[in-house]
């Protein structure tokens, strides 16, 4: 039991280290990355819909 939280302690430390060898965003760049992020995902989620209207025309074309 003692090795347990020795081992978890061990884990809760070396991940606190890494997380402070981190390069943070500053709020330029985030605001950058979540405007990318947004219209990537518009841009995919529209194409997905026209294709969708296309194929459903299609099929009920043949239908």
């Amino acid at each position: 039991m003692k090795r347990s939280f020795k081992s978890l302690f061990s884990f809760f430390s070396e991940s606190w280290a890494e997380l402070k060898k981190v390069r943070w965003p500053n709020r330029k760049e985030l605001t950058n990355y979540t405007l990318i992020v947004i219209g990537t995902v518009t841009f995919v989620t529209i194409y997905f819909w026209v294709l969708d209207i296309g194929i459903s025309a299609v099929i009920e074309a043949i239908i």
